[in-house]
């Protein structure tokens, strides 16, 4: 299998694991929402940083 999909298969799995504990920590949905909006800066910016910087 290809590094690229293999990373990728790791990544959703993880995913799969942290998600129901995430939506338990965050009952209220303007909590969630803010924490969902939060995260979506993050990874955008750690693939931009990937993106930009190490190819």
């Amino acid at each position: 299998m290809n590094d690229d999909v293999l990373s990728v298969v790791y990544l959703v799995l993880v995913l799969v694991l942290l998600l129901p504990g995430f939506i338990y920590a965050n009952k209220n949905k303007k909590v969630f929402f803010n924490n969902i909006f939060i995260w979506i800066i993050i990874i955008g910016i750690i693939a931009f940083i990937i993106k930009f910087f190490y190819k």
